[in-house]
């Protein structure tokens, strides 16, 4: 069996995707990222996650066409049933996730790229969802969080003409947080990630579940949560680690308790 997915598992975590020449979407991919995003939740030390795709040709560039065919008929049992227990797995990690973009990132690419907090693409990416010029739709999440992030509206736009959009356009949507020169956008995640796993990790982690939650919640009822997390952080050791070295004018030394 091949190796379809790279794991580096550390205070920052690296998952790469490694289909060449364009990291497509099979189901031993799939099946391969969920082993590796299972060790990487049994891994207490773990700050901060980056996600990529081997090469500059592409993130992902989606599904592999030529299995559409034999999953006629039988497309969630085969198929969209697996990614979307996987792509769910990626998007609820404790932790905050970033995609690194360089090419493609297509249809279940972008995608899988979506179920990342944060995205950072190279200034020569290109970002989609075609499935409707194939008459399909978007089957792993694509109608459901790309209105969360881009608005419905320009989810409908995006969706139902199919047209791909570079990184600039991608940025000035939302879709994308930061533009970086081509072949930039590893680097720059990783450095993102590395100025995360300076934060303390028991707000990281009540922070990126609040925010996650706002869009299921009234104000009210998410003021209330922010409360009871806030109540839980104060009573961590990160929260002492943190006052004590603001005081003391040195970087605080968290843990995650």
């Amino acid at each position: 069996m091949s190796t379809l997915i790279g794991l580096q598992v550390g205070r920052r975590t690296e998952i790469e995707l490694r289909n060449p020449p364009m990291n497509l979407v099979s189901r031993e991919l799939t099946v391969q990222l969920r082993a590796a995003l299972t060790e990487i939740a049994r891994s207490p030390d773990v700050r901060a996650v980056i996600v990529h795709g081997q090469g500059e040709r592409a993130f992902c560039a989606g599904s592999d066409v030529k299995e559409f065919e034999q999953l006629h008929g039988r497309v969630a049992e085969q198929k969209l049933l697996l990614e979307k227990l996987v792509y769910r797995q990626l998007a609820r990690l404790p932790v905050p996730t970033i995609a690194a973009i360089e090419g493609h990132a297509l249809g279940g690419g972008l995608e899988l790229a979506l179920c990342c907090d944060l995205r950072v693409a190279g200034s020569g990416a290109t970002l989609g969802v075609p499935e409707l010029t194939l008459g399909v739709t978007p089957g792993s999440g694509g109608t459901q969080r790309l209105p969360r992030v881009v608005g419905p509206a320009r989810a409908k736009e995006l969706i139902l003409l199919g047209e791909l959009i570079d990184a600039t356009a991608a940025e000035r949507i939302g879709l994308v947080n930061r533009v970086v020169p081509a072949g930039g956008a590893l680097a720059e995640a990783r450095r993102m990630a590395d100025l995360i796993a300076t934060r303390g990790p028991v707000a990281v982690r009540a922070a990126k579940k609040l925010v996650d939650l706002a869009a299921d919640h009234s104000v009210d009822d998410g003021l209330a949560l922010e409360l009871d997390a806030s109540e839980a952080v104060f009573a961590s050791q990160d929260m002492l680690e943190g006052a004590t070295a603001f005081l003391q004018k040195r970087p605080a030394e968290f843990h995650g308790r």
